[in-house]
């Protein structure tokens, strides 16, 4: 029996995206479940405003107390909490696809503390003449040039990569708790929050710079996704259905670069994040490719309901959101290491 054609959404000539039926199914429970976290998020505790009464502050009806909740305490915080996992999702997924490695996300490689080295640079060396940002943004691209070079393989060997970033990421680690150490009490415990990854004291302005890279890396996704699916398959076959691997490879990774780099610049390096949000979205969907769009939502859910426990349970009460995400990611990496161990790839 011949099976029906699969549903394909076309944007203009250029892009055509395959929808499965069942990651449609996925990315719509993965919006309800980050749509109810967000509710949670603006409604639990004394400040809480009560969801019968979300609607109207949404609106512009709302006490001064609601007021402030929603636009200074924990609107943008929620935000930008959003919009950073989404981008680490992203991230995450591009570099391992192209990879072909579930261990080859950003973090993983030293990304995360190359931008956090970067940061500190500018904080040591340069304050207030260089934004954070932009030594973030230069430390993260170091970083994957300065692995890319010691495998000697570029990014194709999945030993080498993680070997490689273990050993950048200490060395960005060490440089980086030494500039804590060597600054004002005052800026160093500012520069230790940041380093730690952190949704504490977040503006409009947090929000909107995170939101405004993935808005516009959005039209470069979409265009990436079939080439980077067909990556997947292997260099030569990828090249004969004219996707030119190492062209989508060189893409795909910058693109990762510069989510991964403005993620850090408003929130920190939220650890292991764009390791486990594809890896859980691959393993929902079970689709082959990058999966973006379910990649992107879960990673933002991860990070919502991460930061949500920081803020509510009493454990986890006070602590940065990177150190729940790096306990949980921690073991994560575990598993997939000692798999990828067994299966002779290590």
């Amino acid at each position: 029996m011949r099976r029906p054609p699969q549903p394909v959404l076309r944007v203009g000539s250029a892009v055509a995206l395959p929808l499965h039926p069942r990651s449609l199914l996925w990315a719509l429970l993965l919006a309800a479940a980050l749509l109810a976290t967000a509710v949670a998020t603006l409604g639990l505790g004394r400040l809480g405003i009560p969801p019968g009464a979300l609607a109207d502050a949404l609106t512009g009806d709302a006490t001064p107390a609601q007021e402030f909740v929603l636009h200074r305490l924990r609107g943008p915080r929620l935000a930008t909490a959003v919009g950073t996992g989404a981008a680490l999702g992203l991230a995450g997924a591009l570099f391992q696809s192209v990879t072909r490695n579930p261990l080859g996300s950003p973090d993983v490689i030293g990304l995360n503390w190359g931008a956090s080295a970067g940061a500190a640079l500018v904080a040591l060396a340069l304050p207030g003449a260089v934004p954070v940002p932009l030594g973030a943004l230069a430390g993260a691209v170091g970083a994957v040039l300065l692995v890319t070079t010691v495998t000697g393989t570029g990014l194709r060997h999945p030993g080498r990569l993680v070997v490689a970033g273990i050993g950048v990421a200490a060395m960005a680690a060490s440089f980086t708790q030494f500039v804590v150490s060597a600054l004002a009490r005052d800026q160093a415990s500012v520069l230790a929050a940041y380093v730690n990854g952190t949704l504490s004291a977040r503006s409009w302005e947090h929000a909107l710079t995170i939101w405004l890279v993935v808005a516009l890396a959005s039209p470069l996704l979409a265009a990436l996704a079939r080439p980077v699916a067909l990556n997947e398959m292997g260099d030569e076959l990828a090249d004969g259905l004219g996707a030119r691997a190492a062209s989508t490879r060189t893409a795909a990774i910058a693109v990762s670069v510069v989510l991964s780099a403005a993620a850090v610049s408003v929130a920190g390096p939220i650890a292991f994040v764009s390791l486990t949000a594809p890896q859980i979205a691959r393993r929902l969907t079970r689709a082959c490719g990058p999966n973006l769009a379910v990649s992107a939502l879960t990673g933002a859910l991860v990070l919502a309901v991460a930061d949500l426990a920081v803020q509510h349970l009493p454990l986890a009460d006070g602590l940065p959101v990177g150190i729940a995400t790096l306990a949980v990611g921690g073991v994560y990496l575990g598993f997939l290491l000692v798999r990828e161990w067994r299966r002779g790839v290590l």
